[in-house]
């Protein structure tokens, strides 16, 4: 966006009882509703050319000739910046949800689940998290399990209590005490690895093994190389129908491509992660021109990156039209963000 025109304290007051009235009514703003609404020591003719002035700066439109005014992007832009006060949450809206994580869950994906239907609950809007991805996780511990001929399960546990069942085809069949003896060296040299290295691992330590290890190494990366590699992230996402009650949505030709995109998982991982990255390590907000190209132009986004210790792990957030409560949602993304933080923090520990 080119350089912003400065606005004065009065411009300021308007523009912002434009965003915060557009907001609550989705109706185009009028001049005699901010007087009154807010109780201004302004006549209507008054706002009526400071909101004149606006337009003419590109921080408010008409969307007809004889209707109010209504935010461009530049003014919801102007206003996250610059006006926009993060909203406290209410005790009770803490307490709501803080109670999704106080259960004892032991499996992060689980927890991600859990997350994600709460913003969708909490905002009225579409939530959205990024779950953690492999190279985030290390093996915590390894199972073998016998299946017919010369096939094996392999159950690994890593450190976000996930347990991951994979089928594997191993190069003859073994005894019960092949396989044990095959359990107890993968155990050994792979705990504490990371689940998307474990083939790796093995690799790098080939040449410090003894003859018997190095026979278990050969049999362990048999078994290795037939496990799947799994997907660099998975997204979670909840409360869709939440986005086709808003009026903005009602015009089927903008509910159709919505409806498209929130289906295109890769794009919307990579609108939230670039958008994470974009800021100083806290929430951000996009607002439609700021994914210009990407099809999103109709929709903002509130994200915020999640950790586990000082290591961003995730980015979550809630997804919804232009016209969204910035104030409110930023501040249910950032506490959420945090306990999850917490959460997976305690759990990978």
């Amino acid at each position: 966006m080119d350089k912003v025109p400065e606005l004065n304290e009065r411009e300021q007051l308007i523009l912002q009882a434009v965003v915060h009235t557009y907001i609550t009514t989705a109706e185009p703003v009028g001049s005699r509703s901010i007087v009154k609404r807010y109780g201004l020591d302004l006549s209507p003719a008054t706002v009526r050319n400071v909101m004149a002035d606006l337009e003419d700066s590109g921080f408010v439109q008409q969307v007809h000739t004889s209707s109010g005014r209504v935010p461009t992007n530049q003014g919801y832009r102007y206003y996250v910046d610059y006006l926009m006060r993060v909203q406290e949450l209410t005790l009770a809206e803490r307490a709501r949800i803080e109670h999704e994580f106080s259960e004892q869950l032991n499996d992060a994906d689980e927890v991600i689940r859990r997350t994600c239907h709460l913003l969708a609950l909490v905002s009225n809007h579409a939530g959205l998290v990024e779950a953690p991805n492999e190279t985030d996780a290390v093996v915590r511990s390894v199972e073998l399990m016998a299946l017919s001929g010369a096939r094996a399960a392999v159950l690994v546990a890593d450190s976000y209590g996930r347990v991951r069942t994979l089928m594997a085809t191993l190069d003859r069949p073994m005894s019960s005490a092949e396989l044990e003896r095959l359990r107890a060296f993968l155990n050994d040299q792979l705990r504490g690895s990371a689940v998307d290295r474990m083939h790796r691992t093995i690799e790098e330590r080939m040449e410090r093994f003894l003859d018997e290890q190095r026979g278990l190494a050969r049999e362990a990366l048999s078994l290795l190389s037939t496990v799947p590699r799994q997907r660099p992230g998975q997204l979670f996402l909840e409360g869709k129908t939440h986005l086709f009650e808003q009026p903005e949505f009602h015009d089927f030709s903008k509910a159709r491509d919505v409806m498209i995109l929130l289906d295109e998982e890769d794009r919307l991982l990579d609108l939230l992660r670039s958008g994470v990255s974009s800021g100083r390590g806290g929430s951000v907000v996009l607002i439609g021109v700021d994914t210009e190209g990407s099809g999103f132009e109709d929709i903002s986004l509130v994200a915020a990156p999640y950790r586990v210790g000082q290591k961003p792990v995730g980015v979550l957030g809630v997804l919804g039209p232009k016209r969204m409560p910035y104030s409110r949602l930023t501040a249910v993304v950032d506490y959420t963000a945090g306990l999850l933080s917490r959460f997976l923090t305690r759990l990978a520990g």
